[in-house]
């Protein structure tokens, strides 16, 4: 898949200009997408000194991406100038997502088993009532 993820307030803290904390398991979850074949592109806001800063920081830390803020690396920018356009990407990763940014293990879950948000929730409803349950004998 090409994952398209944002920076700020996803990888790490919303600290911009600066760079905030990581997320946690952020950057592990990150490599595990590139090891399984994942094109991730890192789509953020970030642009000269700021954006080479986030890029050097997730490559410090073992994420080298496809590509950066373009679908892919041969991209010619002054193409696109004129206009806006819209990203091509099968998933985005974006604590601007309506509901907020779920945890990493959670979006980790939601990309390797190909399963939606509300198919996570539900199994671990439906886990955490299993777990909580007594059986005739044990009362």
């Amino acid at each position: 898949m090409i994952i398209a993820v944002d920076f700020d307030g996803t990888i790490v803290q919303h600290r911009y200009p600066e760079i905030g904390t990581e997320l946690p398991f952020a950057t592990q979850t990150l490599k595990m997408l590139i090891q399984e074949g994942h094109r991730l592109i890192l789509w953020t806001v970030r642009e000269g000194k700021l954006l080479q800063d986030a890029i050097d920081w997730c490559s410090q830390r073992g994420v080298d991406f496809y590509a950066i803020n373009k679908e892919f690396p041969e991209e010619d920018a002054e193409q696109y100038k004129s206009y806006s356009r819209k990203l091509k990407a099968d998933l985005w990763i974006d604590d601007r997502n309506v509901g907020g940014l779920p945890d990493w293990g959670t979006i980790y879950r939601m990309i390797h088993e190909n399963k939606t948000y509300e198919d996570i929730i539900i199994e671990d409803l439906k886990a955490e009532t299993n777990k909580q349950k007594k059986k005739w004998w044990q009362f």
